[in-house]
C-alpha cells in the first residue's frame, strides 16, 4: 500500500485509507514555470502509483493563471490530462484527498504533499530540450529537496535515456521471462515508501548491470514493469535493431 508524507503532520499516512475507494489527487499550481512542472509530474506519479495498486483516482488541476501553457507543457512531459478542480464544484464522495503543492503552499483540508522548487541554470531549459530527457531529470531527485537543474543534469539524463531504450529493445530480441520477485518486491517497496522514485531508478540500474545469472528477457519485463509508474517510453525503440 502506498504511504506518502503528509507535510501538515510531518510523518507518513496512507495515500489509500480505503481500499478500492476513490481518491482525489489535486494539483495546486500557481502559474506556469519549471517548478510548476515538476509538482505537476509529481502528481502523475502519484495517479499512477495509487492506480498500480487497484485505487481509483480522480485527478484535478487548480490554477488561478495559465492554465493553457500548463496543459501544454504537461502532455510534452508525458503527464496525462487532469481535469479542471474549478468546474467540477464539490466532490465525488472521494474517501481519501490529496493536495501537491509547492513548498509552503496551502490547501483546504486533506493530506498535503509538498514538490520542491527547481532551481535552473541561469540559460534555463536549452531549447529543443526532449521533454522525456526533462522528465527523466525531474524524476532523479527527492521531490522534498530543491533540483538545481545543471546542464549536467540534463546531459546524464540523456544518456541514460538513450541507453536504456537501446538496452531495452536488445533485450526484446531474447525469450520472455517473469520479472523476479525479488526485483518486483524492490520496486514496489520502493515507489510505496513516500513514493521513492530515485530509489526505483536505482533498482533499474542494478537490473542493468547484474550478472548473467538475470535473464535478459527478465530485464526486459522489469523495466516495461517499471515503466507503468515512470512514463519514459523505454520501449519505444523495440523493432529498431537491425
Amino acid at each position: 500500500m502506498l504511504r506518502i508524507i503528509d507535510a501538515r503532520i510531518g510523518e507518513l499516512v496512507d495515500a489509500a485509507p480505503v481500499r478500492r475507494g476513490l481518491t482525489r489527487v489535486e494539483a495546486h499550481v500557481p502559474g506556469f514555470d519549471i517548478t510548476a512542472l515538476r509538482l505537476l509530474l509529481v502528481t502523475d506519479l502519484l495517479v499512477r502509483a495509487l492506480e498500480l495498486g487497484g485505487t481509483p483516482v480522480w485527478a484535478l488541476l487548480t490554477a488561478p493563471r495559465e492554465a493553457a501553457e500548463l496543459r501544454a507543457g504537461a502532455a510534452a512531459l508525458g503527464i496525462r490530462p487532469f481535469e479542471d478542480a474549478r468546474e467540477i464544484g464539490t466532490g465525488l464522495g472521494e474517501a481519501q484527498v490529496l493536495h501537491v503543492v509547492g513548498t509552503g503552499g496551502t490547501v483546504p483540508d486533506g493530506v498535503r504533499v509538498e514538490v520542491a522548487p527547481v532551481l535552473p541554470d541561469g540559460a534555463g531549459v536549452p531549447q529543443g530540450t526532449d521533454p522525456t530527457v526533462l522528465r527523466l531529470a525531474l524524476l532523479g531527485h527527492p521531490r522534498g529537496a530543491p533540483l538545481h537543474l545543471e546542464p549536467t543534469v540534463l546531459t546524464d539524463a540523456e544518456h541514460t535515456l538513450g541507453r536504456w531504450r537501446r538496452a531495452v529493445a536488445g533485450w526484446a530480441t531474447r525469450p520472455s521471462r517473469p520479472v523476479p520477485d525479488e526485483v518486483r518486491v524492490r520496486l514496489r517497496t520502493a515507489w510505496e515508501d513516500d513514493l521513492d522514485v530515485p530509489e526505483v531508478l536505482n533498482v533499474l540500474r542494478w537490473v542493468e548491470e547484474a550478472g548473467p545469472d538475470l535473464p535478459e528477457g527478465a530485464r526486459f519485463e522489469t523495466y516495461a514493469y517499471a515503466d507503468r509508474l515512470l512514463g519514459l517510453e523505454l520501449t519505444r525503440d523495440l523493432g529498431t535493431l537491425v
